[in-house]
């Protein structure tokens, strides 16, 4: 086996489906060891309150009672197959752009892919219309899914880089190609939505996520929208360069500081 498989939309979801059926169509080896049930926006969550189950579903399918990122971490392990060399989440319904990386569950299980051999790909399906995607679509998404597959080592990749993608729902005559972006930035998402169930009792929905601030020259926002298919590098390294340059001037005098008068 050399492709782990997952996603957070659940096991059964029809964009894992249709990735599925590419990657059989092109021979490709693979297991998919994903979530029982939709575990979208679960981030990098991981189960530590109770043991984890997985049900085989046939040869090729686990599902877990866990996180996306749960699936990673049990498919890595060497409990299921020998060691893969590749993550491969999605296909998502929905975007993951600019901010959203911080949120979702099909990032996260990619992420959790950053020790292996070659570079992870979380693949998402930029639904516009709510209501659902077409077999279409996914089956246009599978099928770009499968060409970055078989030329994403040509890249030449730094270890532990993610390639996050976002398709547009568009048909595939209609995607002018692709487009290597940086992240966008959402504005802040709707205020939470109060509705009282049949006891009374007050509970909470999550509004819907901001739009983009701007859609700015090479971000995946803009991408998506003028109908390239978006290719973002990510990594785990969440660190400010600019916050260290920024502070890198004073912070020695406030070290100082700190240590003569408060220790």
């Amino acid at each position: 086996m050399t492709l782990l498989v997952s996603n957070d939309d659940g096991v059964h979801a029809p964009g894992l489906q249709a990735l599925v059926r590419a990657l059989e169509a092109h021979r490709l080896d693979y297991l998919v060891v994903a979530p029982d049930r939709d575990r979208s926006g679960v981030s990098n969550c991981l189960t530590l309150d109770r043991p984890l189950q997985a049900l085989r579903i046939d040869e090729r399918r686990f599902a877990v009672d866990g996180t996306p990122t749960d699936c990673i971490h049990l498919g890595t392990a060497g409990l299921f197959m020998e060691t893969p060399e590749r993550v491969v989440s999605g296909i998502n319904f929905g975007a993951n752009l600019g901010d959203d990386v911080l949120y979702s569950g099909t990032v996260a299980a990619a992420m959790e892919g950053r020790f292996l051999a070659k570079p992870a790909l979380a693949l998402s399906l930029v639904v516009t219309d709510h209501g659902t995607a077409t077999v279409e679509r996914f089956h246009t998404a599978a099928a770009i899914a499968i060409w970055l597959l078989d030329r994403i080592d040509s890249l030449k990749l730094p270890p532990r880089t993610v390639l996050n993608v976002n398709i547009p729902d568009l048909p595939a005559s209609h995607i002018k190609g692709l487009q290597l972006t940086t992240p966008g930035q959402r504005l802040k998402g709707e205020n939470p939505i109060a509705t009282l169930n049949p006891r009374g009792k007050t509970l909470y929905w999550i509004g819907r996520a901001g739009g983009p601030v701007a859609r700015e020259p090479g971000s995946d926002f803009l991408a998506v929208e003028q109908g390239y298919v978006s290719v973002t590098p990510i990594h785990a390294d969440m660190v400010s360069e600019a916050g260290l340059q920024a502070a890198e001037s004073v912070f020695a005098e406030l070290s100082t500081a700190f240590g003569s008068r408060c220790l």
